[in-house]
């Protein structure tokens, strides 16, 4: 009987105590910025959220609409990580295909990577919302 009852109650907090796995993407990421941006804290352009982009800004572009996602972006090579907030749309779909899995603003790039060398090897996890 007391092995019905837990049976009865595993299953029926199952569902409250599963972990959702996490999702966490390898791939390319690269840096872009808007010429009109160049200097500091001027305003850029409108981004596909509605915000503003600042080459100052720590955010990212990438090929989700889930806009206001925080991610944490690891170079694969130092493991240098940043966070970024998510507020436009790319990389286009023929660098997608080639492994591209997110652009990411010069300010957060350069934290992880040498802007110079344009591309780096990384690891993309989704933060939880808070």
């Amino acid at each position: 009987m007391k092995t019905l009852i837990l049976g009865l109650v595993l299953l029926t907090l199952g569902p409250i105590t599963q972990v959702r796995a996490e999702v966490r993407v390898e791939g390319v990421a690269s840096w872009y910025s808007v010429e009109s941006c160049q200097r500091e804290g001027t305003s850029g352009v409108w981004t596909a959220s509605g915000e503003r982009f600042y080459n100052t800004g720590h955010t990212c572009a990438m090929r989700s609409r889930d806009f206001g996602k925080h991610y944490k972006v690891t170079n694969l090579d130092t493991g240098r990580s940043v966070i970024v907030k998510h507020n436009d749309f790319g990389p286009n779909k023929r660098l997608s295909q080639a492994g591209r899995v997110i652009d990411l603003s010069p300010a957060a790039f350069a934290k992880i990577g040498d802007l110079k060398k344009g591309l780096i090897k990384v690891s993309v996890k989704q933060l939880k919302s808070s």
